[in-house]
């Protein structure tokens, strides 16, 4: 965006030149996880994960947004990444658990590109078995909280990055299906620090 300045006096005038480039103000943005692309693989631990959040740049520091996601889970939520449980066929689910929703978004930035984020979603919980059928519903509030760093991607900023560890919780989980119950009782509740990686573009 170029700027240029004028300056006028009785005795004359100068007109200088004041060329700036800046980022464009841009307000809007669209966000997705990297898990978004990587549902390929083995199908037994392919967690078919779409996701979508909008965002309004509300101030300079804080941003509020819209989240869109739906996944099918193969095992409790509640196992950690370094449990020995996790990825052992021995607590995979009897099926599947399938679960939409959409949610509310908040990011305050802290400083330069660090930021934190509260996720709020409620979500509707499907219980499917191995041969497809549905077997019962339930209802799921999940909440998310993010440390993370925005990074933008060539000159204008208008594409970027944002590499982010996740704690996880879901403080309301009715209507949990009774096979399905017996191994989610096993865990907690939340997940800590999940590595993840969001690709957006602002306009």
């Amino acid at each position: 965006m170029i700027f240029g300045l004028q300056i006028g006096s009785s005795q004359g005038s100068i007109a200088p030149s004041l060329n700036q480039t800046q980022k464009p103000d841009y307000k809007y943005s669209i966000l997705t996880t990297w898990l978004s692309f990587s549902n390929v693989g083995n199908p037994a631990t392919n967690t078919q994960h779409y996701e979508l959040r909008f965002a309004y740049q509300l101030t300079p520091k804080d941003q509020i947004g819209v989240k869109l996601a739906t996944w099918k889970l193969f095992m409790p939520l509640g196992i950690d990444l370094w449990d020995e449980a996790f990825l052992d066929k021995a607590y995979f689910f009897p099926g599947r658990l399938r679960e939409t929703g959409i949610g509310i978004t908040y990011q305050r930035k802290l400083w330069k590109g660090l930021f934190a984020t509260l996720e709020i979603m409620p979500l509707l919980t499907e219980y499917i078995d191995d041969s497809g059928n549905l077997l019962s519903k339930g209802f799921k509030v999940y909440n998310s909280y993010h440390l993370g760093y925005h990074i933008p991607l060539f000159k204008q900023g208008r594409f970027f990055i944002e590499p982010q560890l996740h704690v996880n919780h879901w403080p309301i989980n009715n209507d949990v299906h009774a096979d399905f119950k017996v191994l989610e009782n096993q865990w907690d509740e939340f997940f800590l620090v999940e590595p993840n990686l969001y690709l957006g573009v602002k306009f």
